[in-house]
């Protein structure tokens, strides 16, 4: 049987409240054009929807104007301008959202995360409120892809190197491609996919564009070309031209007819993440890369993509991990926690003439000027006349092979303009220096949170110190959940050395910040090895604690985080032991009054048996004698050993025999002891435990038979030796006596060796027999078996109740935040990976007491329902007592040795205490008002003062 996967539970202490967005960057983008809808998914594992209040079919009101600007001024009537606002979040993932995908008619939303899934989130539908997992990769989940809006079923890419297809419709996994296996290759790992029609794309760090068949998974071809990791790809409708973005700041056009590359862009100068396009053929299409330059290029009508147009749009002030675009607008998304909205521009207005004819010579193409251009000086402005014109200094050089075209400039000396690429046509071949955005600031910015991105677990483990996107030092509680300071904006190093103290507490959690927010992580094998002191814990309410009592806390967050859960399951408890009593009663008024509990065959007293009435022996099997009495049989039937019945005076005095006779028949039978003759001493019916042997030395069997049976039973040289290792499993089982083949004498059989490992068993077979489920519900399980036991016991008698959570002079009362997040996680080895089983709050674990019975560990069950944690041996600690600088006398034993162990959780006055008493015992009737040890006496460790009179622990 495979080996149960490792659960563990995490709890997601809340932050200030605070409107819904992302507390970390993000990293997707997708727009629902029709319901004017953007949704995010960030890396706070958040999926947010935003209302944009916009109509991105038609445009809105402001779109009929294709030249507005941020930098113009208000209009007169003081037009209201679209905001959007929050709709609706789902925390869908555990770690960052690496890519998102509107698929189902954008009824469904599916995300890819580093924490190895892939969900669909249904923001319309009934369970609108949470997020369903599809599948898993066994490594980060990196990208998606679909082949249509309208499409059931997705795919994704991974770290894995894999290429998984998903049914959206609970179907499962369709399809896996293992990406590299053919080629032999350890590398294939997968950073951008896109699917259009029967051909599917994929690339990564190899540099390598492999195309592959949706249908049956194999290998079409494959692109060589970058010498980058590849991280986006685009597909045209008719799946013959591929476009594809890599981090060697190029933009490469491949052909599937050519089966080679036809066109290298480089109007970047850094690592391109992202391209976006909603055009059939590719010919507008939107890229972004690391700098945080968004680029639009315009190459329709031209023959030649080098003859297109290239405008730098926006720049942002970091890397731009995604750009999608809808009506006139797009959206770009960041390291940030908000999201930029800004205008798109109209390509197929006329680009502005350089403002210096001298530095920017316009010339045929037969004098063409080679001398470079200085940069302008500053950002050029433009005028009311010009507003209507792309500033030259927007214009991108779209390939290395390109010149400045002009073909939309119109010379502002003639006032003619060229309208095609001819002979005669102007051109600029100097490169413009430095490149200003169309636009110096977004439309508008859907405001982030912030999020944590830094933390430190102090000494005493129960206290964290956090620093947030907006450089504010926090102080948290790990066992209130709360924060209990803040430091304002300072450095986290600089903090650290006010709060620590000089403690040492075992590690019971672990502590993540991955997601913006403080996740405590507990674990089954190590939350329950730090305690902490009773008399150090502070209490709303007054609690009488027992001297030097501990309090274990992996245990005493537990019972809070769960307190409405216990509540649930005691109510439940009771429910069921009140309707097992009530069934339990109405069979005990169906059977009448004196019953006898079960049937008891009657004795016929046989000829030729002589019974020791100081012995309570029993027949086991009657036998057929000589004699005029015969073994009791069924009337009516000729088998003597049927079921045992009287036979009636009526027959006569003399009766045929029935089985012939056998030697022993002829004689009288001594008594023997048997597995029935012996008195029961286990609720067993196959047991039959002997009296108790004597003590015997260690490494010598046992017998199992008593001394008078030893000696007045010989025994045979081929029976087995009595310590019962040659005997067989089964008749160790059942207690079967089977006597050896026996000659023509009678030999009395001896009776079976029993052993102790056997005995065991046997008392605990018919417990065995009930099996529980490896979960919380198996803890129910045994509960309500033990239950069955107490009826059996006293049919009638009450039933105690076997739910003992710990009380609060064990676990004092914690009140953490009601909102808390409480997740349950799985290990899944075979993906490499962890998976959520279950998220809920602290308020809503009592309502999903079904879903924790099934996906919560064993352990938890045991610790809520039974107040029992897993057995660890204790752990202690070694260390040495010395006088510092033989200030005072020597505590060492007389033999000279000075170390001492003791438990792991020992305290420093403990020591002090110690050592006074060694040095000077205390008196029999001590002084209430004389110092204690720690007034007197210091306690150093590394010439460092851990306690005493200047330090307190």
């Amino acid at each position: 049987m495979a080996r149960k996967a490792r659960q563990r539970i995490s709890y997601v202490l809340p932050l200030a409240n605070s409107p819904g967005g992302h507390r970390l960057g993000v990293n997707g983008l997708a727009v629902d054009s029709d319901r004017s809808i953007l949704y995010s998914g960030g890396r706070d594992g958040v999926i947010c929807a935003w209302d944009l209040n916009l109509d991105l079919q038609n445009g809105d009101s402001n779109s009929q104007n294709p030249f507005a600007s941020p930098e113009d001024p208000a209009p007169a009537g003081g037009a209201k301008k679209t905001t959007s606002s929050f709709r609706s979040q789902v925390q869908a993932h555990t770690h960052w959202v690496n890519d998102i995908i509107l698929a189902q008619s954008n009824t469904a939303l599916v995300s890819a995360s580093s924490d190895i899934t892939v969900k669909v989130w249904r923001p319309f539908g009934e369970d609108g409120q949470s997020a369903t997992t599809i599948g898993l990769h066994s490594d980060y989940v990196k990208c998606l892809a679909s082949p249509g809006p309208h499409s059931d079923w997705v795919a994704s890419g991974g770290l894995d190197h894999k290429i998984r297809l998903w049914d959206l419709n609970g179907g499962g996994e369709k399809l896996q491609i293992a990406v590299g296996e053919d080629e032999n290759s350890a590398k294939g790992s997968v950073y951008a996919l896109s699917v259009r029609g029967s051909i599917m794309a994929s690339g990564g760090p190899e540099s390598i564009v492999r195309l592959w068949d949706p249908k049956t998974g194999k290998r079409i071809t494959k692109f060589v070309g970058h010498t980058d990791n590849v991280r986006d790809i685009l597909i045209n409708q008719d799946g013959d031209t591929i476009m594809t973005a890599s981090s060697d700041q190029t933009i490469k056009v491949w052909s599937m007819a050519a089966g080679r590359c036809m066109h290298t862009l480089t109007m970047h100068n850094d690592s391109v993440w992202s391209l976006y396009s909603d055009h059939s053929q590719l010919s507008v299409f939107y890229s972004s890369d690391r700098s945080g330059m968004v680029a639009k290029t315009d190459v329709r009508g031209n023959s030649d993509m080098d003859e297109g147009l290239s405008i730098a749009v926006a720049q942002e002030h970091e890397g731009v991990d995604k750009v999608v675009v809808a009506g006139n607008y797009l959206w770009t998304a960041t390291s940030s926690s908000s999201i930029n909205r800004w205008r798109d521009v109209d390509t197929s207005i006329e680009v502005q003439a350089p403002e210096s004819p001298r530095q920017n010579r316009v010339a045929s193409l037969a004098s063409i000027s080679k001398l470079p251009s200085p940069p302008p000086s500053e950002e050029p402005k433009k005028t009311s006349e010009e507003n209507k014109k792309i500033p030259f200094a927007s214009v991108l050089r779209i390939s290395n092979t390109a010149p400045f075209t002009i073909s939309k400039i119109r010379d502002p000396e003639t006032g003619l303009a060229y309208s095609g690429r001819k002979p005669s046509e102007a051109i600029i071949e100097t490169d413009p220096g430095i490149v200003y955005p169309y636009y110096s600031l977004p439309e508008e910015t859907i405001e982030g949170q912030n999020g944590l991105i830094k933390h430190l677990m102090l000494n005493d483990r129960k206290r964290v110190l956090t620093l947030d996107t907006a450089g504010e030092v926090m102080l948290w509680d790990l066992l209130k959940g709360v924060p209990v300071q803040s430091f304002g904006k300072r450095h986290l190093e600089d903090v650290i050395p006010e709060v620590n103290t000089m403690e040492s507490v075992a590690n019971w959690c672990g502590v993540d910040t991955r997601t913006g927010r403080l996740a405590v992580i507990l674990e089954e094998n190590y939350c329950f090895d730090a305690e902490m002191y009773a008399d150090e814990v502070t209490l709303d309410e007054a609690i009488t604690f027992r001297d030097d009592q501990r309090i274990n806390l992996g245990k005493w967050v537990l019972r809070y985080l769960f307190g409405s859960l216990i509540d649930e399951e005691i109510k439940r408890d009771e429910a069921y032991r009140a309707s097992i009593l009530a069934t339990a009663h109405q069979l005990n008024g169906l059977r009448r009054e004196n019953a006898p509990h079960a049937l008891q065959l009657p004795v016929n007293q046989l000829n030729g048996w002589q019974q020791n009435h100081d012995d309570d022996a029993s027949v086991i099997t009657p036998r057929p004698t000589n004699g005029f009495h015969h073994s009791v049989m069924t009337p009516g039937l000729a088998i003597g050993v049927a079921t045992p019945a009287v036979l009636p005076p009526s027959h006569g005095t003399h009766v045929q025999k029935h089985l012939p006779s056998t030697i022993e028949e002829g004689s009288n039978l001594e008594p023997t002891k048997s597995h029935m003759s012996n008195p029961r001493t286990s609720g067993d019916y196959f047991s039959s435990a002997p009296p108790p042997p004597p003590p015997v030395a260690a490494g010598k069997g046992s017998e199992t038979t008593n001394s008078t049976e030893s000696e007045a039973t010989p025994q045979s040289p081929t029976e087995p030796d009595k310590d019962g290792k040659s005997s067989s499993l089964f008749g160790k089982k059942f207690r079967m006596n089977f006597p050896k083949k026996l000659g023509r004498s009678s030999v009395e059989v001896k009776p079976a060796v029993v052993d102790d490992k056997s005995e065991e068993s046997d008392k605990s077979s018919e417990k065995e027999d009930k099996i529980v489920e490896d979960n919380f519900y198996g803890i129910i399980q045994k509960v309500r078996n033990e239950y069955d036991e107490q009826l059996l016991a006293n049919p009638g008698g009450p039933l105690a109740t076997g739910i003992s959570p710990s009380l609060p002079n064990e676990t004092p009362v914690l009140k953490p935040p009601p909102f808390t997040t409480i997740i349950i996680q799985e290990d899944r080895p075979d993906s490499g990976g962890v998976a959520d089983l279950y998220r809920g709050t602290i308020n809503s674990v009592g309502k999903d007491a079904d879903v924790i019975e099934k996906t919560a560990p064993m352990w938890l069950g045991d610790l809520l329902l039974r107040n029992q944690i897993p057995y660890k041996d204790t752990v202690k600690v070694s260390f040495i007592l010395q006088p510092l600088q033989d200030l005072l006398p020597s505590i060492a034993s007389t033999d000279g040795n000075s170390r001492l162990n003791a438990n792991r959780m020992l305290r420093a006055k403990k020591i002090l205490a110690y050592v006074a008493e060694r040095i000077e015992p205390q008196p029999e009737h001590p002084d209430p008002d004389a110092l204690k040890p720690e007034e007197y006496l210091d306690l150093y460790c590394h010439d460092q003062l851990i306690y005493g009179r200047q330090a307190e622990m």
